[in-house]
């Protein structure tokens, strides 16, 4: 009786100091307010919204599993005579950096699966980024208000291929030593100035003595450190403008229909990062990734045929290797154009218009409309279009970065395999540009006739004068919403031949975009709600013309 009297008074004292603690930060801070607001945000149920979550757990499990490494791994290329558990290294002269993960590998209790779980975290991150980007992308997600957190996230993603190419690098095996070897001639190739900054980021020439101590210092301060700040700041525009939302019934582009924070989203989100850190922790038990102890310690005049970086800078790679060995010597400077273009200039101009972009299609199209609901992607040939086409070229540059790899295995040349890529590098992209429009147009054409006669039921039957005929059915009134509501511009008109360059091309541009296009059958009555669904949620906002 006396211990339950205690416990009572105790949980009561426990629940009087909270109490007092939140009237007190209540008092100073809009903490009911917010947390109100937080609660009752409305969160999307589709599937493709989960990408970004993914990417925040794997992040997650990259800064819980890299703080365990960095407790026993040694940035230092400072040699000394192997003399760890795995044999076949013993007694060789490896850097501090290399003993320090085979240690770490083979003699830390749980370190190898630590190591491999922060491996696949980092690809499984990268991957999700990169998903996620292609959804904002193909639905239109990143126009007006949304395109500041457009902007965060092409950082994000840059960061993140910063942050795998150095942490990749650190461990200083023959595989990252070799991507460490192009990463200097890459950086050599800039003109004017790219051996004076090799020759202060490695300390000398290369393979120098300080690159990997100042990798391992950007890899787990400084570029972790900036993911977190723009997280934060992409939540926050997150949680202020609202998600987008797909078209349908009672969602239009002046509301946010959805689950609440509390209990929904957050049970699903729970299980999700429960999920995501089960698989990591599964494919870093049983999928070996990156073993070091197999490639051996980095030494400068060695390399290995089967030399491939991870995925996400693989594109690199193959751009180095279709690129044909052109140089220039003027007034004393080497300008490396077989490096140079490829893998300076190349990934500057993707990065750039990625950046770009929004600006671009707002251009074009005279935007200025804030928009909350979501584009299908067949309802935007072109965009869709240009978005398969780098979906391509990329693949293209991947397989390329593996030309001797494919084939060895399939014993074919290496020249005309390179050649074959060399010319998918030009086609490819066109012949899936080309394809991709048509397919969105086709289905385009497929609503149109469902609108017109309806569903097929596959039932036949005979008419009076004795000829067959099938049945149709009504299309389904959620399906015939998301086929009409729709926001696709109309081309702008030609200034004529008087007008100023820019504005001809302009207007160029905007009929090359939105010129081919299908209507829908729709009355006057219902042109008249679709305006109104995907009115602007502002009042007074300008707008181009609709369809």
């Amino acid at each position: 009786m006396l211990t339950r009297r205690r416990k009572a008074r105790f949980q009561a004292r426990t629940r009087q100091a909270a109490f007092r603690a939140y009237v007190v930060a209540d008092r100073r801070a809009p903490v009911s307010e917010l947390a109100g607001q937080l609660l009752r945000k409305a969160f999307p149920d589709h599937w493709s919204f989960l990408l970004g979550e993914i990417a925040l757990y794997s992040f997650a499990a990259l800064v819980l599993t890299g703080s365990f490494l960095t407790l026993f791994f040694d940035p230092s290329l400072a040699e000394t005579p192997y003399r760890g558990a795995y044999g076949p290294l013993r007694g060789l002269l490896v850097s501090q950096a290399y003993d320090s993960t085979l240690y770490l590998s083979f003699e830390v209790r749980g370190g190898l699966l630590m190591r491999q779980m922060h491996h696949w975290a980092a690809l499984v991150f990268v991957a999700a980024i990169g998903a996620h980007m292609l959804r904002i992308f193909f639905t239109g997600a990143f126009r007006r208000p949304r395109e500041t957190n457009w902007f965060v996230g092409v950082t994000l993603f840059l960061l993140a291929l910063l942050e795998g190419f150095c942490g990749y690098s650190l461990p200083d095996d023959l595989l990252s030593g070799t991507g460490l070897r192009t990463a200097n001639s890459i950086v050599q190739s800039i003109p004017v100035v790219g051996t004076y900054l090799a020759y202060f980021a490695w300390g000398g020439p290369f393979p120098g003595h300080r690159i990997i101590g100042r990798l391992y210092i950007v890899h787990v301060l400084f570029v972790p450190g900036l993911i977190i700040a723009l997280i934060a700041v992409h939540l926050i525009l997150v949680v202020y403008l609202k998600h987008t939302q797909w078209s349908g019934p009672g969602r239009t582009n002046r509301n946010v229909v959805g689950p609440p924070m509390f209990p929904a989203f957050t049970a699903k989100s729970t299980g999700l990062s429960l999920m995501v850190f089960g698989v990591l922790a599964v494919a870093g038990a049983i999928a070996q990734i990156n073993p070091i102890w197999a490639f051996g310690p980095y030494v400068p005049d060695q390399v290995s045929t089967d030399a491939q970086p991870d995925w996400y800078v693989g594109f690199l790679e193959g751009a180095l290797r279709l690129m044909p060995g052109v140089e220039w010597n003027v007034a004393g400077h080497t300008f490396m154009w077989n490096v140079l273009l490829p893998a300076v200039v190349l990934p500057a101009l993707l990065f750039l218009l990625l950046y770009a972009y929004p600006s671009f299609e707002r251009w074009i199209t005279g935007d200025l409309v804030e928009h909350h609901l979501c584009d299908r992607p067949r309802d935007r040939p072109v965009r869709t279009g240009l978005g398969v086409a780098a979906l391509v070229w990329y693949a293209v540059l991947l397989l390329a970065g593996g030309n001797d790899v494919i084939a060895y295995v399939f014993r074919v040349s290496v020249n005309g395999l390179t050649w074959i890529f060399r010319v998918l590098f030009f086609l490819g992209p066109v012949l899936a540009f080309l394809i991709t429009k048509r397919v969105c147009l086709a289905l385009q054409r497929h609503e149109r006739r469902l609108l017109e006669e309806g569903e097929e039921t596959g039932q036949v039957y005979q008419d009076l004068p004795g000829g067959m005929s099938e049945r149709h059915t009504d299309v389904d009134a959620r399906d015939r919403y998301r086929f009409l509501v729709r926001d696709i511009p109309l081309p702008l008109e030609h200034p004529g031949p008087g007008a100023p360059l820019r504005h001809r091309l302009r207007a160029a541009l905007s009929a090359w975009y939105y010129g081919e296009r299908v209507d829908a059958p729709t009355t006057a009555e219902e042109r008249l709600q679709i305006a109104g669904r995907t009115a602007d949620p502002v009042a007074g906002g300008s707008t181009a013309p609709r369809e």
